[in-house]
């Protein structure tokens, strides 16, 4: 910007904000931020509706309680639609200023994604919807969004490539990078548990070790990337998936230092058998195809919605468990006194009974032989049936109703891909 005031004020709809030059060159929303770029006159009117030379006064003839909304995200991070105004007018207006869907909150999302499925917009574009909305707009105002805005724009770009598999088609190519390392990962580690393994293994050391350097490389780089480029560092730490890859990644760099302290890593002792713990550590590797496959998320979605439905069938086993265990230890081992059934000797092990009774499991290692340990048994197998069957409808629900979220993000950014491709 080479021209007005070191302050700039931006009206939206009546109220005025003020900010530095330096904030709007790294503003976040990507109409504010190309002002910065701006040479004349000109260009700034091709990005809002008026301009006043004197108090450097950006005029925008937009929804200014929507515009409230937005800055909240600017400073919090969370973007939620506005009370009471259409979800679509507040998404024209989230496009408008460069925002995307996927900035909104989930629950939020899923709002848009059902208004937009009910009246028939889900295969439009973001594009499609922002010109359809703002008839206002001029055709010079619809930059691509290949031009460059800034660092917070490269930021944002680089973040959703590494967090959001199906956002670009950069995106695809690192998950399919990420996912072909996790697979030759968990081959090696199915493979060392072969017999045959140490033979091999001495035999090719050296390559037995390159392959795991490499993929140990690739996945400590692409997590240490993704830390930095994360807009809140702390939410990162906590994430689930972030802290299952640091579980994941942690055990080599631990048996490597305790094989360069001299620790033996195939003997008997204490140190030996860490070492086989954090070995076998690695198949929570597994875990890291959640973020490319819509399954897996799908399941983790529902797990976390589904939460209290799932401590509510806990409650339930457990509770019949207790019962059924102290009556089957009465029935079968205290009552008889001549030949006491010895597998039901203590409330525990005939807990061992229920559970593979009530899940109708029935390993057949532990069965009652008195006929009242008979009768419970039945009781407790249609228990078990009817209790699992309880909160099973509402995971269930919740399951489809998270795939249908799911897919429709997909959806969304696949044809933003598309896009990508034929531009």
């Amino acid at each position: 910007m080479k021209f007005g005031k070191s302050i700039c004020v931006l009206n939206v709809g009546g109220t005025r904000y003020a900010f530095t030059r330096e904030v709007i060159r790294d503003f976040p929303l990507r109409r504010v931020s190309r002002l910065h770029a701006c040479a004349t006159e000109k260009e700034v009117l091709e990005l809002c509706d008026d301009y006043d030379r004197d108090r450097n006064e950006f005029f925008f003839d937009r929804h200014a309680q929507a515009f409230v909304f937005i800055m909240l995200y600017v400073r919090s991070g969370k973007l939620r639609f506005v009370p009471g105004v259409c979800e679509l007018s507040f998404y024209t207006e989230m496009l408008y200023w460069g925002l995307e869907s996927a900035h909104l909150d989930s629950c939020c999302q899923k709002r848009l994604d059902d208004r937009m499925s009910d009246i028939g917009m889900d295969s439009l574009s973001e594009e499609d919807i922002m010109l359809s909305g703002d008839e206002c707009q001029t055709p010079e105002e619809t930059v691509p969004r290949s031009v460059l805005t800034g660092r917070a724009k490269w930021l944002e770009r680089m973040r959703k490539t590494f967090e959001e598999p199906n956002s670009s088609l950069a995106a695809q190519l690192l998950a399919s990078v990420s996912v072909i390392f996790v697979i030759v990962s968990m081959i090696m580690l199915c493979a060392s548990t072969l017999p045959d393994w140490d033979t091999a293994k001495r035999n090719t050391v050296e390559e037995h070790r390159i392959v795991e350097a490499v993929c140990i490389g690739w996945f400590t780089a692409e997590c240490i990337v993704r830390f930095l480029l994360a807009r809140d560092k702390c939410n990162f730490i906590r994430h689930p998936l972030n802290i299952i890859d640091a579980i994941a990644i942690t055990p080599y760099y631990v048996t490597m230092a305790m094989a360069g302290a001299g620790m033996p890593g195939a003997g008997l002792g204490v140190a030996g058998v860490l070492l086989r713990i954090l070995r076998m550590m690695r198949v929570f590797w597994l875990m890291k195809l959640a973020r490319h496959f819509l399954g897996l998320q799908t399941l983790g979605l529902t797990l976390r919605r589904c939460y209290r439905e799932m401590v509510m069938l806990m409650v339930f086993i457990f509770v019949a468990m207790a019962i059924y265990s102290a009556l089957a230890q009465l029935l079968e081992h205290g009552l008889v006194l001549d030949s006491p059934n010895q597998d039901y000797a203590s409330i525990p092990a005939a807990a061992w009974w229920v559970i593979i009774s009530m899940t109708t499991v029935g390993y057949g290692d532990v069965y009652p032989v008195t006929v009242g340990g008979r009768v419970l048994g039945g009781m407790c197998v249609v228990s078990g049936i009817v209790l699992l069957a309880l909160p099973i409808t509402f995971i269930y629900h919740s399951f489809v109703q998270c795939y249908h979220e799911l897919k429709l993000r997909s959806a969304r950014y696949a044809r933003n891909v598309s896009a990508e491709v034929l531009q």
